[in-house]
């Protein structure tokens, strides 16, 4: 039987869309070459994720059907952009459906064989048939526009449209998500940061990072996938007891590494085996040799979400587990020279991991720092040796709520208020402590700042304000309520006012506004990666849409993570997930920004889980304490002078 008799035959038998002269132009000689392979892989992706020929054909048809609207004027682009495996997984399993492979169950089981279908159909068909086919096809087609004509006109197929194309965005990040998971001697260990196809430089985007699991394994608890975050906490724990040295110096024994990577090596002795080992980075090996103090904050985080959502306990109240909590907070909570109860750290020891002028006491940390103290205190264990730790966790938390709220926060009242500040105030009861001068308000600021809503500030030194709105620690502090109740909807209330700023055509602006001139050489010694509205200096970054979604939830404003979703929607598929985008209203992909970005494709999945579901967001949220409310209030941190006893100490 001739090709296009086949063709005739199928497009009739499945009712598809009948195409007079259709050309597919993603398909070349070298995947028709590679046709065979791609068909196994199939039917073994199939079988694995329990997918069966409807799903496949219902996207088909719906690329099909799209094929027809583009001589109506109508585009559905969006809708119908796949990445490149995905059309040969749709390909393969079209080329078997026309060549009477089928697969009805879900274990992926042949119920025609191709010699059954070749010899049934030639003997069977003649000349005579063939014309009718053609004419019922033409009716079917006449038919067929006729309805959408008319479905274009009330609306409905627009509707019909948007379900295909975001059930579609959803299944290739799934895939995506699930690609990208790493194993260790057959174990689900995490996800590596990104599979990138067109980049040949790795660098570290090979490797699992904490902070970029982090998002991937919400998705997964989310899921009910519980055993790659169980893994993934527990190999983790025991990477943070290595020997860490650079030059001959040691940090803290509680520092969590920033990533890790899993290496087949030689087994000793015998050069004919080899076996699997964890090679971690704590910052030796990362750009700048910077030490990654979110790492363990994040590790805290996962650890109380992982017990929420799966109701195991049993991970938590581990030994070894309780004592690496106990680490990381010995680390947090050491006496150093310090007068304030912020975390000081260096440049680049976060998210934001390159020279940005964060250094001091920068928000996210101290965001992250305050979550974790909220998730340790729950998860510890009553014993005699953890008093002494939760006595000076409690203390640190009051102390932390207190200097964020009152000295972090700006809106249009306090903006003012900084304006007319005298400064050189030698006083206890100063009213400008940290000798903070007017003339350091930037013009940008005054414009900028909406009469309703305010933020909470990028950091605070002696003599410095940071003024640049840092969208991950604003955003945290709304989850784990370090920002009052009304701080935290003026939060929201200038969002929504600067939606086209921080959102604009891809949400989410990681800081705002953008270093740029002397400003952007001097503070960040000219990096060529950190240009204005790029990377770090202003870029949009996917993967942020997680958290805004949490903050909207908890607050009940859901509507303005949905927006943001729908509009991450329009392209985020078609530029391939990258990691950031570039400019003022981030309408490129990133300079140099890794595709198929792992954190980008977990961040939207997450905001999408949780829409679909705000009642699990309750895993992620802290609400307000009422001691510690009590607590603030009582202990009138305002001016409090006078000798103290010496705290005991504590022993992990």
């Amino acid at each position: 039987m001739s090709l296009g008799t086949s063709k005739a035959v199928f497009q009739v038998l499945s009712r598809a869309v009948p195409q007079t002269g259709y050309n597919d132009s993603l398909v070349n000689s070298s995947d028709l070459a590679l046709h065979s392979q791609f068909r196994v892989k199939c039917i073994k992706k199939r079988s694995s994720r329990h997918r069966d020929l409807i799903e496949c054909s219902s996207m088909l048809q719906s690329r099909l059907i799209t094929q027809q609207f583009q001589w109506m004027g109508v585009s559905f682009h969006d809708y119908k952009t796949y990445s490149r495996p995905r059309l040969q997984t749709c390909k393969c399993q079209q080329a078997e459906s026309a060549s009477g492979i089928t697969t009805g169950d879900e274990n992926g089981s042949r119920l025609v064989n191709d010699g059954e279908t070749s010899n049934s159909v030639s003997n069977g068909m003649s000349a005579k048939h063939i014309l009718e086919f053609e004419d019922v096809e033409a009716q079917q087609l006449k038919q067929e526009k006729e309805v959408l004509s008319s479905n274009l006109t009330n609306g409905s197929i627009t509707d019909s449209f948007d379900t295909i194309g975001r059930n579609s965005i959803e299944e290739e990040a799934w895939d995506l998500l699930r690609e990208s998971v790493v194993y260790y001697c057959g174990n689900p260990i995490g996800t590596i940061a990104a599979k990138d196809p067109t980049s040949s430089n790795v660098l570290n985007y090979d490797q699992v990072f904490i902070r970029d699991f982090i998002p991937s394994g919400i998705a997964f608890l989310l899921k009910g996938e519980y055993d790659i975050v169980r893994n993934f906490i527990l190999y983790t724990l025991q990477l943070q007891s290595w020997e860490k040295t650079m030059d001959c110096h040691s940090p803290g024994q509680g520092l969590m590494p920033a990533s890790f990577k899993v290496r087949t090596v030689p087994l000793d002795g015998d050069d004919s085996a080899t076996e699997e080992v964890l090679d971690p980075d704590f910052g030796e090996a990362a750009i700048g040799r910077v030490a990654p103090v979110d790492s363990g904050l994040w590790w805290i985080i996962l650890l109380r979400a992982y017990g929420k959502c799966s109701g195991d306990l049993s991970v938590q109240e581990r030994v070894d587990v309780q004592t690496g909590i106990k680490m990381i907070l010995k680390l947090c909570l050491a006496d150093g020279f310090d007068m304030f109860p912020t975390l000081l750290v260096t440049d680049g020891s976060c998210m934001i991991d390159r020279r940005m002028g964060i250094h001091g006491h920068p928000l996210e940390i101290q965001a992250l720092f305050y979550s974790a103290l909220l998730c340790a205190r729950e998860m510890l264990t009553p014993e005699d040796g953890s008093a002494d730790l939760i006595r000076a966790l409690n203390n640190r938390l009051v102390a932390l709520s207190f200097h964020i709220r009152e000295y972090y926060w700006i809106d249009m009242k306090k903006l003012n208020e900084i304006y007319r500040y005298k400064t050189e105030e030698y006083s206890y009861d100063a009213v400008n402590k940290f000798n903070i001068y007017p003339d350091q308000i930037s013009p940008w600021l005054v414009e900028w700042m909406p009469n309703k809503g305010g933020y909470l500030i990028g950091n605070l030194q002696p003599a410095h304000m940071d003024f640049r709105f840092f969208s991950l620690g604003n955003l945290w502090s709304v989850v784990n309520s370090l920002a009052t109740e009304e701080q935290s909807h003026a939060i929201l209330d200038l969002i929504e006012a600067k939606w086209s700023d921080l959102v604009a055509e891809m949400p989410f602006k990681i800081c705002y506004p953008a270093l740029d001139g002397q400003e952007w050489q001097i503070i960040t010694g000219s990096d060529p990666k950190n240009t204005p509205w790029s990377y770090h200096n202003a870029g949009s970054w996917p993967t942020l849409l997680w958290q805004l979604t949490v903050a909207c939830i908890k607050m009940k404003r859901t509507h303005i993570a949905a927006k943001a979703v729908e509009i991450a929607e329009r392209r985020i598929l078609r530029d391939r997930w990258p990691e950031y985008y570039d400019t003022k209203r981030s309408r490129f992909v990133g300079k140099q920004s890794r595709l198929y970005q792992t954190w980008s494709i977990a961040g939207y999945l997450v905001a999408k889980l949780l829409l679909a579901d705000p009642s699990k967001a309750n895993t992620l949220i802290t609400e307000e304490d009422s001691e510690l409310v009590n607590a603030l209030i009582s202990a009138n941190p305002r001016g409090k002078r006078g000798r103290k006893n010496l705290r005991q100490t504590y022993i992990v």
